[in-house]
């Protein structure tokens, strides 16, 4: 079963190295090489090929990095019936565990079954859905995920329209009175990480902008969080 769910630091902004960019041959040493680099979580892409065109990570991966790290691992699950496999996954290790509006017809019962394993539960939307459609879940959310890519494959450019959605769901959580997570991803580097913090976001997913950096992991986890005004020297 997952540990109990972790308590994010209020206030910061968090990178979430997503390991979709690291080299699927040596993800053990992809997670160490993340030391030092300001990740205080993983993300863990898991495409099933048909809600998304493409497959990665399953049960057996997770279970693989859990033995590997202690930073916690935040499941973005991309599949179709999502709320089948929530046990499996928070048994393999998952700390908190993301499904889309989309592939739930459910949602509030499928984020309140993650919260009753002991994940943190969050909620995410395509570019193509509005971000009304998660104003009554966030209550039920610890994290609120815009997809500011369409989801898939890594590498892609942020479009700049999913900001505007980036700003409703910050601004309905502050009107609700929640402390619920906004997240990015999908194309986040240095040249946008500080416009997605201005637009609501609290957690910043980065691949390619981490795993792709000529200075390495760490170094381009630093430049993320420097971009977005909570580097180290800040």
């Amino acid at each position: 079963m997952a540990r109990p769910a972790w308590t994010p630091c209020a206030g910061a902004i968090h990178l979430a190295p997503s390991l979709l960019a690291a080299d699927f041959g040596h993800l053990a040493e992809a997670v160490r090489s993340l030391e030092g680099s300001g990740a205080e979580r993983l993300h863990v892409d898991v495409m099933d090929g048909v809600f998304v065109p493409n497959f990665t990570f399953g049960t057996d991966t997770v279970r693989s990095l859990r033995r590997e790290t202690d930073l916690p691992l935040e499941l973005h699950l991309m599949i179709v019936e999502p709320e089948r496999h929530l046990a499996t996954f928070a048994e393999a290790g998952a700390d908190a565990i993301t499904v889309h509006y989309e592939a739930s017809p459910h949602l509030h019962r499928t984020l309140s079954a993650i919260s009753e394993l002991e994940c943190r539960a969050g909620a995410a939307i395509n570019p193509s859905t509005p971000a009304a459609n998660l104003d009554d879940v966030l209550e039920a959310c610890d994290l609120a995920l815009v997809m500011t890519i369409n989801p898939g494959y890594g590498g892609q450019k942020l479009i700049p329209r999913t900001l505007s959605k980036v700003e409703h769901v910050r601004s309905e959580i502050e009107r609700q009175g929640l402390a619920t997570e906004v997240e990015v991803d999908g194309g986040v580097d240095a040249t946008n990480a500080r416009a997605c913090v201005d637009a609501g976001a609290t957690v910043l997913v980065a691949g390619t902008a981490v795993f792709g950096h000529e200075g390495g992991p760490a170094a381009g986890g630093q430049a993320v969080l420097t971009a977005a005004g909570q580097g180290s020297g800040e």
